[in-house]
């Protein structure tokens, strides 16, 4: 059992793939519930599996995400859509494989590829039953950000909007490059986590105190290059093995200072008992050093293999913390697979609002998760990252606690039972060949299926070659 150090309610209930004991204290029936929850999405960038106190650092204090985990539900198998980050990003707003969606990399600035205008998210498909919504924090969805040429956070359904195409620049610091409803803001003081949270209270003040909302905050942190406020800094000088690390250590704790004054936000308005609250991040943590002069990422997946951009669970199963009183107990842990991409369907079915139904979707909804009873899955969770580090492997399927892996061209398999072997240190392919058969043949009707729905992009700046699919 994983160790998690910051709950410390006397119901602790550790679910096994989404099953309970009848006597687990959900308020599935609560008369209190809203008809109409709110929601906060609250998504890192490059934090990693082991990067919070409630996931066991040894050194780095997160005590308001922590609270939130003690007074929610804690997943210990929660993963992003992807080890990187555009793709893992709009998989999370849209419920769909971002392979179906043609986003299989990150997007560089000026590239042609976008999330499609005709992609629903979750604030498109929310807003016209009455939703308030709004994103604060990095974009990432295109390229050509703030132009006419691709869509933008706009058009997806989002009626404020204050972003940036990738990270903030010149660092965390005082940063250059938000926009605003389609408008440059010039030099921003202060921290880029404080920005957007300052941001996202504001607007969440000025909302009728009826109206729902949907509220997406995407921080930069920890993301290279790392900058920190000093006196966050300061806090792990004596823990830290250098500079550097205390600076990281620190940042993770200053997005933490800014997420607890959000929720605070939400508890003076009063709004906290009516809304989901889900925090992850994006991808694991990166420890490849891609600064020159600047070797800041300190991130960890411990206990998990591998790291960002990587296809072993360190590249892509992340904190995820969940919290909504009428529906989830305090103080619970769940072993349940869980993936971004089941946002959107949790979302719609919470709301009240139909699916799309002329498109596949990837994601579940999460209640059966929150009654206790199994998720009802498409299909097995599925990955793939052409220029994984973790090359040759590249694709990656999870049915239950059997994780299948393999190469591009499905000739090489590993595969791994989670429960007992969380690390993928033991290859039990061999030993369990019906099983690797099927989860081969699945792997390989997901990528032909996927593959038959993206769209081609024009060659350009960030378009995979064919060799590199």
């Amino acid at each position: 059992m994983m160790h998690v150090r910051a709950i410390t309610q006397p119901l602790l209930i550790l679910w096994a793939l989404g099953l309970t004991f009848p006597n687990l204290a959900l308020r599935a029936e609560d008369s209190s519930a809203p008809r109409q929850p709110s929601f906060v999405i609250l998504l890192c960038d490059d934090l990693g599996y082991g990067d919070l106190g409630c996931y066991g650092h040894p050194h780095i204090k997160s005590p308001h995400l922590d609270r939130l985990a003690s007074t929610g539900l804690l997943l210990t198998d929660c993963y992003s859509a992807a080890p990187v980050c555009s793709p893992s990003r709009c998989g999370l707003l849209t419920g769909r494989s971002p392979h179906r969606l043609g986003i299989h990399d990150w997007i560089p600035p000026g590239s042609p590829i976008h999330l499609e205008r005709d992609e629903l998210t979750i604030p498109a498909l929310l807003r016209p039953h009455g939703y308030k919504t709004a994103i604060f924090g990095k974009w990432h969805a295109n390229g050509l950000f703030n132009n006419p040429a691709q869509p933008q956070p706009g058009d997806f359904g989002f009626g404020t909007w204050m972003a940036t195409q990738n990270n903030a620049a010149p660092s965390h610091l005082n940063p250059v490059n938000f926009v605003r409803n389609g408008t440059n803001m010039g030099k921003l003081e202060g921290h880029a986590s404080d920005i957007v949270v300052d941001a996202a209270c504001d607007w969440l003040s000025k909302l009728d105190a009826s109206a729902p909302f949907v509220l997406f905050v995407t921080f930069h942190a920890p993301h290279e290059p790392v900058a920190t406020s000093p006196e966050f800094t300061a806090m792990y000088k004596d823990v830290a093995a250098n500079d550097d690390e205390a600076t990281y250590f620190g940042n993770v704790t200053q997005t933490d200072a800014a997420i607890g004054r959000l929720l605070g936000t939400l508890e003076a308005l009063n709004r906290e008992k009516e809304t989901l609250v889900f925090f992850t991040s994006d991808n694991g943590p990166e420890r490849l050093k891609r600064y020159k002069g600047s070797e800041r990422s300190y991130g960890r997946a411990t206990p998990l293999r591998g790291q960002k951009l990587d296809v072993y669970e360190g590249g892509y199963r992340v904190p995820g913390i969940l919290r909504y009183p009428p529906l989830i107990a305090p103080g619970t842990v769940s072993k349940a697979p869980v993936c971004g991409v089941d946002l959107l369907p949790t979302i719609c079915e919470m709301a009240g609002v139909d699916t799309p139904a002329d498109r596949p979707l990837d994601g579940a909804s999460l209640i059966p998760m929150f009654k206790g009873e199994l998720i009802q899955r498409p299909h097995p969770l599925y990955w793939r990252y052409a220029r994984a580090t973790s090359k040759p492997w590249t694709v990656t399927i999870r049915e239950n606690d059997w994780k299948l892996v393999t190469d591009s061209r499905f000739e090489q398999t590993l595969l791994f039972n989670l429960a007992d072997d969380k690390t993928e240190s033991l290859d039990i392919s061999e030993k369990s060949p019906d099983v690797t058969d099927r989860l081969l043949t699945e792997a390989k009707r997901l990528f032909v299926e996927m593959e038959a729905d993206a769209p081609q992009w024009p060659p350009g700046k960030g378009v995979l070659s064919e060799t590199e699919k």
